[in-house]
């Protein structure tokens, strides 16, 4: 009797160990789904080698209140774990598997994969203000592709899904460069959320503060979390036409690119002309500086701010065209991000002017 009842209460401690809920909820909790994947992956390695065999009860993985401690009957003769966490029979073998748990064995071995899985998921805490934002940072600069898209807080949308501009139709703008294809294919038109970008860099309309605001500024700071505040605290704000980099944290994208726009009261003079291209260029140059490659646009000052969207259109695409001349091979991608249909339009219209499609025209002469 004392034997049994050590043994039932090695098999609850383990059990709770791994997690198991010992409440009346019928299910798995989700952390160990990765265990259940893992045992079927292995139990379906011992049917195909031919050696051995494997019997699973319906809902094996739902543990019933009044059977979850119900003992697991086993024929295992030798069972042998590797560090990949497969079961290599040695003799034939039999395992049964009911709808009440799984052996102590499997459960311990298990336990050290899913440990070990755990541990290397990125440890971070984005939401946190209590949290760090140079510790964090750092480190997700040093995690790949893969680890960071565990952090992002938001849907992403990767560069290749974007695809490179290409004009609908004929235009009726006459071009005002000559034709360079390399250059256009450096270009994109992207109409949605400039949040949901992966790619090197966002722009941020910002204010002077660089605190968070209305508009593109709110969304972003929403998607980035209470760690990008933090660290644009740090900038002592950011004049107009200005540009400033901070992480992007729960974005996708890697940096954020702060800039003031100029605010326009009534009609645009040169200095709002000369404030706004300096915007885009900072932001390029800002870029470029930190080695990175693809940067995306939204419309700076076109809201709140006043900037016709007629005028601010041909302040964007010259001075990027113009970068773009001098620095083509630091850069790969530049994405104009709009979101109203009415800058969709004026985009499609004005690209063809300074970014022309096809053959040069040929001399008269």
């Amino acid at each position: 009797m004392a034997f049994q009842m050590s043994k039932l209460a090695a098999r609850v401690s383990l059990s709770k160990s791994v997690g198991f809920i010992s409440s009346a909820e019928n299910r798995w909790p989700s952390h160990l789904n990765f265990i259940s994947r893992l045992a079927h992956r292995s139990f379906h390695a011992l049917c195909s080698e031919g050696r051995g065999s494997v019997k699973l009860l319906p809902s094996w993985g739902v543990l019933r209140k009044a059977d979850r401690w119900e003992k697991v009957s086993t024929a295992s003769k030798s069972l042998h774990w590797q560090s990949g966490g497969v079961v290599k029979p040695q003799r034939a073998t039999m395992v049964v598997l009911g709808a009440v748990g799984v052996s102590a064995a499997l459960l311990a071995s298990l336990r050290t994969s899913t440990l070990h899985a755990m541990s290397s998921r990125p440890d971070l805490n984005l939401d946190s203000e209590s949290s760090d934002w140079k510790e964090a940072k750092n480190k997700l600069c040093s995690l790949d592709k893969e680890k960071r898209r565990e952090t992002y807080r938001i849907d992403f949308i990767p560069l290749e899904k974007i695809p490179v501009w290409s004009p609908s139709g004929d235009s009726s703008c006459k071009p005002q460069y000559k034709v360079d294809e390399e250059l256009n294919k450096k270009i994109s038109l992207f109409s949605g959320d400039i949040t949901k970008l992966e790619i090197d860099a966002i722009a941020n309309a910002a204010n002077k503060t660089l605190l968070g605001g209305g508009g593109v500024d709110g969304a972003i700071h929403r998607g980035a979390g209470p760690l990008l505040r933090k660290e644009c605290a740090t900038l002592n704000g950011c004049e107009t036409g200005e540009a400033k980099i901070t992480g992007a944290y729960g974005l996708p994208a890697k940096y954020v690119i702060h800039t003031v726009g100029p605010i326009v009261h009534g009609s645009v003079g040169e200095r709002e002309e000369q404030a706004l291209r300096n915007c885009y260029y900072n932001c390029l140059h800002t870029a470029t500086k930190n080695h990175l490659r693809t940067v995306a646009f939204p419309c700076i000052s076109t809201g709140v701010y006043g900037y016709p969207p007629d005028q601010a259109v041909k302040v964007a695409l010259r001075t990027v065209r113009e970068y773009l001349e001098q620095n083509h091979e630091k850069l790969d991608r530049v994405i104009f991000c709009v979101f109203l249909k009415s800058d969709k339009e004026l985009y499609e219209t004005m690209l063809s002017a300074y970014f022309p499609q096809g053959s040069p025209p040929k001399s008269k002469l």
